[in-house]
Order: C-alpha cells, then sequence, then structure tokens
C-alpha cells in the first residue's frame, strides 16, 4: 500500500484497543502540517477523508487522498 505520494504523505495513529479499525493521519509532504485522517465512517460503512483543517486540494491530492483509501479496502 502507498503511503508517500508527491505532496501528502499517510502514517498510522495509535488507536484505543476499542475501535475495531485504524486511523491514519495525512500531512503535508514538505512541511509536516497535518491536514486531516483517513478513519472508517460507520453510516457508509467505508473509509473516508476528515479533514482538520481548511485546505485547497487540487485534483492530483484529491486522487492520492482516493488512492490511499482505495489501497485500504
Amino acid at each position: 500500500m502507498q503511503t508517500e505520494y508527491q505532496y501528502i504523505r499517510f502514517h498510522q495513529i495509535p488507536t484505543p484497543t476499542y475501535r475495531k479499525t485504524s486511523i491514519y493521519g495525512c500531512e503535508n509532504l514538505k512541511s509536516g502540517a497535518s491536514l486531516g485522517e483517513v478513519r472508517w465512517y460507520g453510516p457508509w460503512r467505508q473509509y473516508c477523508y476528515f479533514p482538520q483543517v481548511q485546505a485547497i486540494y487540487s485534483a492530483g491530492c484529491l486522487r492520492d487522498i482516493a488512492d490511499f483509501i482505495m489501497g485500504l479496502e
């Protein structure tokens, strides 16, 4: 599973033992700033991206986020 892309990278975040699924942080590759998380969204029964900051994403960055999520399923 790819975790590093041109502008962003993903890393697994330690999760409490009661969680059945993992959480992955998304950060800017250049600055290391946290951008959001990929975590399980129960109502949709799939992993989703949860932004933590107001940011602008290019089509390429959105494709990278989608590619990472698709690798989890």
